[in-house]
């Protein structure tokens, strides 16, 4: 690889370390100022690190960085290398930031509308980002992933089941109105979480039409443990015949996806579908390493 080659690729992956920082930092924000001084949680393993925090006095962070331990490494068989790695530095850039800003001013309290609301809103904004850039900050996305490739269920639908029992156990510490709102929050979160990652709780179609298509194919196999289909298509100006691949991933495979194909053809015409639901095939058994 040139070297002109190597330093865009290295200030690449910097960049998305960096912004996956800035996302969580944004995140840490959101709790510390916003939901925890006013007894609103958030969901997933940081809704349970906050519940521990306050029923045994440990430290926020210390529980968010142990607690996820088991995920990450979930996520590093089941996603991949680049994948844990960057959750791993959102993981613990949040674990740190919540340390740090524990003592910062809240500065919303009594309204509960706008505690959920402007909460709901920060908290989403750290997570869309750290999520667009490639990590996680929170193990329940990846576990929800890993649970969907073996049942017939889609992720963001065992999201929400599994914040389910996150939100019984927070109101044992802020009561049910607090578990309400903190349902709420997350819920807003979520849909921020949506529009920052452009439809991040569901799969997604790939159909890329390329002069590359072995190649890619392979490397789509390689890299991403996905199979996909090639079809013969005919211009419809050129009348010449071309290869079309589709290829459905999750929505954490999304970005890897984005560089693999600028990588091997970067002209190649890309066009992604947001999907439902995916049921059936090879799709909920593959691993990618």
């Amino acid at each position: 690889m040139p070297k002109t080659q190597q330093k865009v690729s290295v200030l690449k992956l910097l960049t998305r370390g960096a912004m996956v920082m800035l996302g969580a930092v944004i995140a840490a924000y959101g709790l510390e100022s916003v939901l925890i001084p006013n007894q609103v949680s958030d969901g997933g393993v940081t809704g349970l690190s906050i519940v521990g925090s306050q029923l045994f006095g440990l430290p926020l962070g210390l529980l968010i960085a142990l607690l996820n331990i088991p995920f990450v490494v979930l996520g590093y068989k089941q996603i991949g290398k680049d994948f844990a790695i960057y959750s791993v530095l959102g993981i613990a850039t949040l674990a740190i930031s919540t340390s740090l800003m524990h003592r910062v001013p809240t500065i919303i309290e009594g309204d509960t509308l706008l505690i959920t609301v402007v909460g709901g809103i920060i908290l989403g904004l750290g997570m869309g980002i750290a999520l667009r850039n490639g990590g996680a900050l929170d193990g329940i996305d990846m576990l929800a992933v890993l649970i969907s490739r073996k049942m017939p269920f889609g992720t963001s639908d065992l999201i929400l089941f599994l914040n389910v029992f996150v939100f019984a156990i927070v109101s044992i510490v802020f009561g049910l109105q607090g578990a309400f709102l903190s349902a709420i929050a997350y819920y807003i979160a979520t849909k921020v979480i949506d529009i920052v990652e452009e439809g991040l709780s569901g799969s997604k179609t790939y159909k890329i039409i390329t002069s590359e298509s072995e190649e890619m194919v392979e490397t789509i196999r390689e890299r991403l443990g996905r199979s996909a289909t090639v079809s013969t298509v005919q211009g419809g100006y050129s009348n010449d015949q071309i290869k079309e691949i589709t290829c459905i991933i999750n929505r954490l495979e999304d970005s890897k996806m984005k560089e693999l194909i600028l990588e091997i053809d970067p002209s190649a015409f890309v066009a992604v579908y947001e999907v439902a639901e995916v049921r059936g095939g090879s799709f909920n058994k593959r691993s990618t390493h």
